[in-house]
């Protein structure tokens, strides 16, 4: 297993692709026509991203035993 530190490195730089991916869907749809699979893809690769970034914070918090 990955230690805490490199955990936290990737988790930002999932997170920092996951803002790029925002940003360039923002832009690319301010400016109709745009195409629809592009965005499509684009959003799909956004929601992986949150998937790998909701996984990642879950092994960096500790476990709490109920």
């Amino acid at each position: 297993m990955a230690d805490t530190g490199t955990l936290k490195r990737q988790l930002e730089q999932l997170k920092t692709e996951h803002r790029d991916l925002d940003d360039i869907i923002m832009r690319i749809t301010e400016d109709p026509p745009f195409n629809q699979i592009q965005i499509q893809r684009l959003k799909k690769r956004k929601l992986a991203l949150k998937d790998q970034i909701a996984r990642f914070e879950s092994r960096l918090l500790p476990d709490i035993i109920a």
